[in-house]
């Protein structure tokens, strides 16, 4: 999906990953009985944040990396028919590097 937003500063727009939930016995666990991902895929990053002598510092995450981000960190944001996240890097506790395919 192409991003049609740029995010500002040191925020990241990422795409959540959702999961089908099932119980050890076999049952599929509903929507509203599931907690919201904390995983997600990078999707836009910004350009980073200015140190206080004006210096721009780069961002650690980049487009396509797999992050473990705050359970109520950023904000939602709908574009089109799919719902994404608008974080700050700082929300963001772990990565790992996009799959090769």
């Amino acid at each position: 999906m192409a991003v049609k937003l740029q995010p500002l500063a040191d925020r990241v727009i990422v795409r959540p990953i959702e999961r089908e939930e099932v119980t050890r016995g076999g049952i599929v666990l509903p929507d509203t009985a599931k907690e919201k991902p904390q995983e997600g895929e990078v999707l836009a990053v910004g350009p980073g944040r200015l140190s206080e002598d004006g210096k721009r510092i780069a961002m650690d995450v980049k487009v396509g990396d797999v992050v473990v981000y705050a359970k109520y960190g950023g904000m939602e944001y709908r574009i089109g028919d799919e719902e994404v996240i608008i974080l700050r890097e700082s929300d963001i506790l772990a990565k790992r590097p996009k799959r090769a395919k």
